[in-house]
């Protein structure tokens, strides 16, 4: 079989280099994108398209990526519910079961036609080997983004591929056709959950495994970060041996050999408090050094010897098994609710050990944006990428609690005109309810037959002394033609239903003048806040007019519940390993 797939691609393969440049037919809109790259830029869309259209070669510095796979199961985007009930609700984002069908095969072809001669070779042997499995449309849907991630890194450029060990192997066998073996760096395990219970017949699966490559020999590395400060308290066997001696001011120290390796230095062979050898230094930075008190002897005669302090040291580095990082517990203060959450603190040791301040780091499948959030927190500039709405809105909550509404950034491919959004109305009815409801602020509530009927989403707040007191506006979301009075009378009947304060109606088109006289008809919503303002209950909204900036009438006063708040981003970091590693030092 794989010698017949081979034939079929003809003499192309061969000469194909995976990293070739796109076809010449970019738009000047594109082109105009492609100028701006410094900036910060938030993208809506399918990676392998914005890849292909926006992002230049060799424009990127750093490449993280957690791309979604679970085999059995669909990963829900959870919010926790902010009315003062245990529930969530869970809106699917989007399933990440990957079936061998007629897409898969399709991009299984297309990988073998564009992905290069040694893409194509490993497809075909994994096909060989895996069939027209599950496995196998994965890995077809992977295959053309590595190619053309490899092709937007710099020569200085790194790629993390985070997974987990179902899929980590044959990965590992697609990176090595993408950016060779020789360009292989590690394998990092690390361990996002303690081992809760014993398991049948196999041991609890409790780590994930992130994929490092480096773009080439010139890729950027700061050996000067990759260190885990020594716990005095906790040290290894042989390093608490090592730095044994404590100085007059409780200092932990040892001592090392100040002879030169290199007997052929005739020019640093002197004699030194009575000891005449060819030393690692000059007789005057000797002097120096002894004056400060940073050698010495322990009795006339013996050979000196340097101080070297404990707390000078680089420490542990970390090594490629990292235990050190707890995962986002139920109480963190950085988490968001996102089911597949990385910590702050994984990103920031990628980050800092592979860029500098000022490169670019890109996620091609963002997720809640914890990438991004570090990226700018460590003053590297960034590209997020996602294909839904509701990511990007999350994405976009998520940096301006973090860093202020003043953070400059773009968004693109949402909609910004009332063609685009007719246009995301017509593709995907669903990308289109979720970014109508990121432009009031509200959060999309649980797709269910029969649960919520006549809501899409509902946005909360507070406006009393009492700030468990958690009020609730209630949106729908209508984009056909066939709108009329009756959708505002359901929207009052589902008022009452939900006890709501207020409710909003969005439609693409404009509402008829009967529509607006029911609205009105539904009386206020009087604010108990010393101000005792009144706002209309019922409020209809075009789309048009939403992208024109205009907003809810709504209590003046309000702090916004709709997602879960992501703490204020420090400038930098300092925060260091929780769980100290238990081995020697580096020597």
């Amino acid at each position: 079989m794989a010698e017949t797939l081979l034939a079929r691609l003809g003499n192309d393969t061969a000469t194909l280099d995976p990293v070739q440049k796109r076809e010449q037919d970019e738009s000047e809109p594109r082109a105009n994108e492609m100028a701006r790259a410094g900036d910060n830029v938030l993208y809506y869309g399918d990676n392998l398209d914005i890849l292909r259209r926006y992002i230049k070669d060799e424009s990127v510095d750093l490449v993280y990526l957690d791309p979604p796979f679970n085999s059995s199961a669909d990963y829900n985007v959870l919010f926790a519910e902010r009315d003062g009930t245990r529930a969530h609700a869970q809106i699917k984002a989007f399933g990440d079961t990957w079936t061998w069908d007629q897409e898969a095969a399709a991009n299984f072809e297309d990988v073998l036609h564009n992905g290069g001669d040694r893409v194509a070779q490993a497809m075909l042997a994994l096909r060989t080997f895996l069939g027209t499995s599950d496995m196998l449309a994965y890995l077809s849907m992977m295959a053309p983004r590595l190619v053309e991630l490899r092709r937007v890194l710099k020569l200085t450029g790194s790629i993390y591929l985070h997974c987990d060990p179902t899929a980590s192997h044959y990965l590992k066998l697609l990176m090595d056709s993408v950016f060779r073996p020789q360009n292989f760096r590690n394998e990092i395990i690390w361990r996002r959950t303690l081992s809760k219970s014993l398991m049948r017949r196999r041991l609890p699966r409790n780590h994930d495994v992130i994929i490092a490559f480096q773009r080439s020999d010139q890729s950027t590395w700061n050996d000067e970060v990759v260190f885990t400060p020594y716990d005095e308290e906790n040290l290894g066997e042989r390093t608490a041996d090592k730095y044994r001696h404590i100085d007059a001011d409780g200092r932990k120290y040892r001592l090392d050999n100040l002879i030169n390796p290199n007997r052929n230095r005739p020019n640093l062979r002197y004699a030194f408090l009575g000891v005449t050898r060819v030393w690692r230094w000059t007789k005057d930075r000797m002097q120096k050094a002894y004056d400060e008190g940073l050698i010495v002897q322990t009795r006339p005669g013996r050979v000196p010897q340097l101080k070297r302090y404990l707390d000078e040291q680089r420490g542990v580095p970390f090594g490629d098994v990292w235990t050190d990082i707890p995962p986002i517990n139920s109480q963190a203060r950085e988490r968001l609710g996102y089911p597949t959450q990385k910590p702050e603190a994984l990103l920031e040791r990628i980050i800092r050990s592979a860029s500098n301040e000022r490169d670019v780091v890109l996620d091609p499948f963002c997720g809640c944006g914890t990438a991004v959030a570090v990226a700018q927190r460590l003053k590297r500039r960034w590209i997020g990428i996602d294909i839904t709405h509701l990511v990007i809105n999350l994405v976009k909550t998520r940096i301006r609690d973090a860093f202020g509404p003043r953070l400059k950034y773009r968004v693109v491919g949402e909609p910004v005109s009332l063609p685009d959004a007719r246009d995301l109305a017509r593709n995907d009815a669903y990308q289109f309810q979720w970014w109508a409801l990121g432009l009031v602020g509200a959060r999309p509530v649980e797709q269910q037959k029969g649960a919520d009927k006549g809501i899409d989403g509902r946005l909360y707040f507070h406006d009393s002394a009492d700030a468990s007191e958690i009020k609730q506006i209630v949106v729908s979301v209508k984009a056909g033609q066939n709108i009329g009075v009756s959708m505002v009378r359901d929207l009052v009947g589902v008022v009452q239903r939900e006890r709501a304060a207020m409710a909003v109606l969005i439609t693409m088109e404009e509402p008829t003048k009967p529509m607006r006289t029911e609205a009105a008809s539904a009386g206020f919503y009087e604010s108990p806040s010393l101000k005792k303002t009144r706002h209309p209950r019922v409020q209809i909204f075009t789309i048009e007019e939403l992208l024109a900036g205009k907003k809810i009438d709504m209590p003046g006063w309000h702090e916004p519940l709709t997602f879960k708040k992501a703490p204020r981003a420090k400038s930098l970091s300092t925060r260091q390993s929780t769980l100290p590693f238990k081995e020697s030092d580096d020597e």
